[in-house]
């Protein structure tokens, strides 16, 4: 039997592990999710059929655009950022996180401004393609990760 105390504790959590809930302070009040009668409001992660990588021109079309964008750190940082983000049915992006991460793993603190400019980039990038599953169109989580080595991002990934 499940209290009113269970039920409330039960209403905290995401439907799904690793869903990002919508925050006013840092979020887009326009970006939506989209749903479907089948799904409902449900965001596809990685390992629920979102693998691909979809963006026009794939990975290295944002590679060759960051490389124009020259982002770097006057300082000599080493280690990973990675910003996690919503791509929805339209191919539109919101709901992005960061986490930023020592070379081996551990979370950091690297340079805040490093940090600003990635995300900038990663908000910037306008080619994500909406994905489809079972013939209908889903939202799904996508992430960038930036290997930085020396104050320069040296590889994009995955």
């Amino acid at each position: 039997m499940a209290s009113c105390q269970t039920e409330n504790k039960l209403k905290k959590y995401p439907d799904t592990v690793g869903d990002i809930e919508f925050d006013k302070r840092q979020d887009d009040p326009d970006f939506k999710k989209c749903g479907s009668e089948k799904w409902g409001r449900v965001s596809f992660q990685h390992y629920q059929g979102a693998k691909q990588f979809s963006y026009r021109g794939e990975k290295i079309a944002i590679t060759e655009k960051l490389k124009k964008e020259n982002i770097y750190s006057e300082k000599n940082i080493n280690g990973y950022i990675t910003v996690r983000f919503l791509v929805n049915c339209e191919g539109k992006t919101g709901l992005f996180r960061l986490r930023h991460m020592s070379p081996d793993l551990k979370d950091s603190v690297p340079d805040e401004e490093l940090e600003k400019k990635l995300l900038q980039f990663t908000k910037s990038l306008g080619g994500w393609m909406p994905k489809e599953i079972q013939g209908l169109k889903v939202d799904y989580y996508q992430y960038l990760t930036y290997k930085i080595e020396n104050g320069k991002v040296s590889e994009v990934l995955p």
